[in-house]
């Protein structure tokens, strides 16, 4: 059972306000759901609906035995938490880890990607993925970053919010200190080096920027080199995230 000031505490958290306050957010639909509860974040509530567990009795059994506390919702008291228009009927609250950046705990680490003004929820995601995909274990964000726990931002990573670690508030000073153990600091922009003639046996800080932005003059400085997919066609720019797959695709072959 669920009160409504539950219910209502915990819609809240739809709004980044809420999200930020609490240093929680929430999650919908059944991958990234139970992509969560297989993770190490921690899940504080689960909320399904009659219909779901009807359709999912087996696989939810087995997935929510460790959970503290299942509720069971009407569908029109799940449509106040859910974010989409047609939601699957699943739910999760999970706790927002903090994570402290420590150069000591990245020693064996041979790629980061850094995150430098990005605005748009999708690519975020996008760029999550991508990251999870090819094997990067620890992103780094400077404070001009969209929030991460966003739904759409959620949404696009298809769980794989869950498979990397996430430092915020990165700035030049601590990149600094990657680039004193000996990490190279690559920046994409438009204007650098072929990444398919770049050659280095460094270990590497990629850092992306929004495509319509570009880097600020922060990571420019920091920069020990610019990096770029070259142009052949007539498209005037190539999206972030589309770049940050044959980026990490060269870097980690």
């Amino acid at each position: 059972m669920i009160t409504r000031n539950e219910l209502q505490y915990y819609s809240s958290l739809r709004s980044k306000k809420h999200r930020k306050i609490e240093n929680k957010f929430i999650v919908e639909g059944e991958k990234t759901v139970f992509e969560g509860l297989t993770s190490n974040y921690k899940c504080e509530i689960l909320f399904m609906t009659n219909k779901f567990i009807a359709n999912n009795k087996l696989e939810i059994a087995e997935r929510t035995k460790y959970i503290e506390k299942v509720v069971t919702l009407k569908q029109k008291e799940f449509e106040k938490l859910a974010d989409t228009e047609t939601p699957q009927g699943i739910a999760a609250v999970f706790a927002k880890p903090n994570l402290e950046f420590s150069i000591s705990a990245f020693e064996n680490e041979k790629l980061f990607v850094m995150l430098d003004n990005i605005s748009d929820p999708g690519n975020l995601g996008t760029i999550i993925r991508n990251c999870d995909w090819f094997g990067v274990k620890n992103v780094l964000f400077s404070n001009n970053i969209v929030d991460h726990t966003n739904p759409k931002v959620i949404r696009a990573s298809m769980g794989s919010l869950f498979h990397i670690n996430i430092y915020e508030n990165v700035d030049s000073d601590k990149v600094n200190e990657l680039k004193s153990e000996g990490f190279e600091i690559l920046c994409a922009d438009i204007k650098g080096e072929n990444i398919f003639k770049y050659k280095s046996n460094n270990k590497i800080v990629l850092i992306l920027s929004s495509e319509s932005h570009g880097p600020s003059e922060e990571v420019k400085k920091i920069s020990d080199k610019k990096i770029s997919v070259p142009k052949i066609g007539n498209a005037e720019s190539l999206n972030v995230a589309s770049a940050s797959a044959v980026l990490l695709a060269q870097l980690t072959k």
